[in-house]
């Protein structure tokens, strides 16, 4: 029994080693990134590399937002992120629901047909999108970003399999009780929905933070570009200016990052929820 519990002790510590070991694997190049950003410029392409910085300073830092107008590309990534977050969350909260609990014709089969376009690559969809926002007349404009993203596939799915999870018992004594689809929806089911409604407005927030190809096809002003599409624009300009790219990159990163950290268990909890219901 003794030597039982020294093997479980031992596959523990082995375990959770080999655990802390990749963590630190993940978490080196982010760490080099922000000591990098730190440098002064030319000091990164020492060899061998040095480490930490031998006298730090913000004066990369200071060049994007004075020089650079990093600011404006980061209140640009800001503003679209938050609006398509709101906007595609009321869309794919509603489309979730119906998927799950109100029934109509062909609804099914409208399900199945969403999922089997999953299969097909984003980037396919890009050159009809371009030419339908030309129609509208939406090229070089925050709404061509925005509207593309009002819904997702993916987020429809993830709402209606979590959706399934509310009592029909429920629905149909607020119905009996001469409550409406609309009051239905927005008192009774979406304070249900709050576990997922939190994953996914990180899923959907960081999908648009990070968003490199639309924006760069879409936006064509320098004033209207994001964070993304402006870093690497300033790579093209500052190539061998390391320690100005890694502090362009730690701006682009450390928002979102410390976003997922901060909400973390509620991303995870969602993730879970929705993955064992109906």
């Amino acid at each position: 029994m003794k030597s039982i519990g020294m093997k479980s002790i031992g596959a523990s510590i082995a375990v959770n080693g080999a655990l802390v070991l990749l963590a630190l694997l993940a978490l080196a190049p982010l760490a080099w990134m922000l000591s990098v950003s730190f440098m002064a410029p030319g000091e990164a392409a020492a060899f061998p590399p040095p480490l930490l910085p031998r006298q730090p300073s913000l004066a990369n830092y200071v060049q994007l937002f004075a020089r650079d107008q990093m600011g404006r590309y980061l209140l640009n990534s800001l503003m679209l992120a938050t609006a398509v977050t709101l906007a595609s969350l009321l869309f794919n909260l509603a489309a979730g629901y119906a998927f799950a609990k109100l029934r109509f014709r062909g609804r099914d089969a409208l399900f199945q047909a969403l999922l089997g376009a999953l299969v097909i690559p984003g980037q396919v969809a890009m050159m009809p999108l371009f030419l339908l926002m030309k129609s509208l007349g939406l090229v070089n404009t925050y709404a061509g970003v925005v509207l593309p993203a009002l819904a997702s596939i993916f987020g429809v799915f993830l709402v209606r399999q979590y959706a399934r999870s509310i009592p029909d018992e429920l629905l149909e004594a607020a119905r009996i009780d001469g409550a409406g689809e609309a009051r239905i929806f927005f008192v009774i089911v979406l304070p249900l929905l709050r576990p997922i409604i939190a994953t996914l407005a990180i899923l959907t927030f960081l999908a648009s933070w990070n968003d490199f190809m639309w924006p760069l096809i879409v936006l064509s002003d320098q004033d209207y570009q994001t964070l993304p599409v402006a870093l690497a624009s300033l790579s093209r300009e500052h190539v061998m200016d390391n320690e100005l790219m890694m502090a362009g990159a730690v701006v682009t990163v450390l928002p979102v990052l410390a976003l997922f950290l901060a909400l973390q268990r509620h991303y995870l909890q969602g993730l879970m929820l929705g993955g064992v219901k109906g």
